[in-house]
């Protein structure tokens, strides 16, 4: 009896031990795609770590993605909390995109989760100021130099873009009070009542994984995925220089300071590819899967 028990548990531990060493990812996607469009990340997860429990969040598709951030959050932060609370041991998230911004929106704003490694590929966490292509047929038909009359308004900031538009010309604006512009919130350099919840939140995460490059051609500046953003003279300001990473405002400082900012460059690789990109994977995600 005991040695047909003792080979039932060890068949029990072929079968089921591999997955239980991984942490369940969640992936978010980003603007004008949906969760579908995040499949080829999931096959290489699987590859790669076979059993490992993989969500993929249906919500906001395709045109819903233009919906303001706020409300992306809100509905999106239970959704994700639900499946923190079914996995106790913690969970990864990898964010693609303006997903990025809306998972950096749920770690902020949700006291209780759980995400240990939080992977941002090729997110606009720094701010966007340029219109890709892809975007030109929702958005008026003006220099970019413009469009912070349309943006920093009340209309404007119905616009997920609007959101996270980031004019290195007009951070008066930006930072206004009554405006509520969502990323200055997020970055604590507006007035916000949860400043320190959304620090001590965010906080929780072990480590911050930056992924993007200059081949990119949406992000703009590109450096934004690494918190980078444009100065008055339209200059890159890297994150180090920046006021909410020297006031150590949402807790990149700190972060930083106990090694757990990780940064990749990676050339040649165009925005919507960075998700289906296995090189990219091997490179810069897989090792944080663990």
């Amino acid at each position: 009896m005991p040695d047909v028990f003792l080979f039932s548990l060890f068949l029990f531990f072929l079968q089921y031990g591999v997955s239980e060493s991984y942490k369940p990812v969640i992936l978010m996607h980003g603007i004008l795609s949906s969760q579908r469009d995040l499949n080829d990340l999931k096959a290489f997860i699987k590859k790669a770590h076979p059993g490992t429990e993989t969500y993929n969040i249906d919500a906001f598709n395709d045109l819903l993605s233009l919906e303001p951030m706020g409300k992306q959050v809100r509905i999106v932060a239970p959704m994700m909390k639900k499946i923190m609370d079914a996995n106790p041991q913690g969970v990864h998230l990898i964010c693609f995109s303006q997903g990025g911004l809306v998972c950096r929106g749920v770690l902020e704003t949700l006291p209780s989760h759980n995400v240990y490694n939080f992977i941002s590929l090729s997110s606009p966490q720094g701010g966007q100021f340029g219109v890709p292509s892809m975007l030109k047929p929702f958005i008026p038909a003006v220099s970019r130099e413009y469009l912070y009359e349309v943006f920093y308004t009340s209309v404007g900031q119905n616009v997920s873009v609007g959101d996270y538009w980031y004019d290195p010309h007009h951070l008066d604006l930006f930072k206004k009070p009554a405006l509520k512009v969502f990323l200055a919130q997020l970055n604590n350099q507006t007035a916000n009542p949860y400043s320190s919840a959304f620090k001590n939140n965010f906080l929780k995460i072990k480590n911050l994984i930056m992924i993007g490059g200059p081949d990119d051609g949406v992000i703009t500046p590109w450096q934004s995925s690494h918190f980078g953003t444009y100065d008055e003279n339209e200059n890159v300001k890297e994150m180090v220089n920046q006021e909410y990473y020297i006031k150590d405002s949402f807790g990149l400082q700190t972060l930083n300071k106990r090694g757990s900012l990780h940064k990749y460059v990676i050339p040649g690789v165009k925005h919507t590819h960075w998700h289906g990109n296995k090189d990219v994977f091997e490179k810069c995600i897989e090792q944080w899967l663990d």
